[in-house]
């Protein structure tokens, strides 16, 4: 009868009799040697039985934590797929929630057991389960959270992981999660390539940026990468970059200056020749970053960016003026180009028949519900004013304070406070400046 069977019947009795679950948490990750405890945990037990049908999946959250991790990262010790969807349907995340270690490695565990039945779509739904039940609220940052995104994307399901990207982090703990400083960084950086791949730009760029200005004694290598595609993204999205924040770390910005992607961003959008040249010089470099593909959306989109600028300038361009300001040959190709960019909102143009187009300021469009939305939040702000209004009228303090202050000293403290709104304005004048 081998030890490592005869442990696990003395673990299994103390996880179906204690009430004490801290105490039991603490034998679990203690009371066995360090060496062997993976062995132990996914052994079966002495008379041969899987101790996972003995136990109860809900009720032995924490023990059943504890062995099925162990079985699905070992090399022998296969785990029936349903039971892992049924335990991540089931589990109490109270009990979890004290051996948050066991969760991560219950996460890698599934994405093993996956690739080991070379089916990874599979492990989205035990994940997504696991994800969404775990934390408090899924506020929380996790470790699934990276996980499970990489996922989505391994899979080839990048909208599968929108519903966990919409809802921004406002929570770290550690006490919830076994979290690392890379896990934040590695989350937003695969958040933002799920938007990207989507072509949500707004979005890919919001992510890179939390990732990119992440504080941190040095800038982390992946930092680096998230600012590449970053940049790469509001070329396609903005025609331009722009600054970063000032509490980005400066060693990123001076890093990046001296990459490649600094003569693409200096070339952007007129010098289409120099594009094309960097694109053909430098396709090792931008497929090894993994950034071929953005960098040829980069491209692509050049010419509307081009004849976006000229918009600022001209009132009225012949096709054939706006084909060779924007590198594009045929003049059929730029009225499709313009028509495109009509259509999809970018441009207010008309092209006459005589190949005359005439740019104009694009009207103000607002739905309905945009609108109904502002009157909305007027009329809850203008609610909020008169409670206060209301407070404070009934406040003997404030009703004898204001008796005594005479109309002059009313006077003098707003011409202060108009004065120090002045000086602030001017300020803000000459940085926008």
């Amino acid at each position: 009868m081998a030890p490592e069977s005869l442990s696990l019947d003395r673990i299994l009795n103390e996880i179906t009799t204690t009430n004490n679950l801290a105490a039991l948490n603490h034998t679990l990750k203690n009371g066995l040697p360090k060496e062997s405890r993976e062995t132990i945990l996914s052994s079966p037990l002495a008379s041969g039985q899987d101790p996972l049908t003995v136990l109860d999946l809900r009720q032995n959250t924490l023990g059943v934590l504890y062995i099925l991790s162990a079985r699905l990262n070992a090399a022998n010790a296969p785990v029936p797929p349903p039971m892992v969807v049924a335990f991540c349907q089931s589990f109490i995340p109270e009990q979890a929630r004290l051996a948050p270690e066991r969760v991560t490695l219950l996460a890698k565990g599934i994405v093993r057991l996956a690739q080991h039945y070379n089916n990874l779509l599979w492990a989205i739904e035990p994940l997504s389960l696991l994800l969404t039940r775990y934390p408090p609220d899924l506020t929380y940052l996790t470790t699934i959270h990276a996980i499970f995104v990489q996922t989505c994307l391994t899979a080839n399901q990048p909208v599968a992981a929108l519903p966990v990207l919409s809802v921004p982090i406002a929570s770290v703990s550690t006490a919830v999660s076994d979290l690392t400083y890379n896990d934040n960084l590695v989350y937003h950086y695969l958040g933002g390539v799920v938007f990207a791949v989507l072509k949500k730009w707004a979005d890919a760029e919001e992510f890179f940026e939390i990732c990119v200005t992440a504080p941190g004694a040095v800038p982390a290598a992946l930092q680096l990468e998230a600012l590449k595609k970053l940049r790469l993204i509001q070329l396609i999205s903005r025609g331009e970059v722009l600054p970063l924040p000032k509490y980005a770390h400066t060693a990123l910005s001076r890093i990046f200056k001296n990459s490649i992607y600094t003569d693409l961003v200096n070339a952007y959008p007129q010098n289409t020749e120099r594009l094309h040249l960097l694109m053909d010089k430098e396709k090792q470099t931008f497929t090894t970053d993994r950034n071929l593909g953005l960098v040829a959306q980069v491209i692509d989109r050049a010419p509307r960016w081009t004849l976006k600028k000229l918009t600022a300038t001209y009132v009225t361009l012949g096709l054939g003026d706006i084909a060779r300001a924007v590198g594009i040959q045929s003049e059929d190709d730029v009225r499709a180009l313009i028509l495109s960019m009509i259509e999809t909102g970018d441009l207010s143009a008309q092209i006459s028949a005589a190949g005359t187009v005439t740019f104009s300021d694009p009207p103000p469009q607002f739905t309905r519900a945009e609108v109904d939305a502002v009157l909305l939040g007027a009329q809850q702000q203008s609610g909020l004013l008169e409670g206060l209004e209301r407070e404070m009228a009934r406040s003997r303090d404030f009703i004898g304070k204001a008796a005594k202050i005479g109309d002059s000293s009313w006077a003098a403290a707003e011409e202060d406070m108009y004065a120090a709104m002045s000086s602030t304005w001017a300020d803000s004048e000459s940085m926008f400046a």
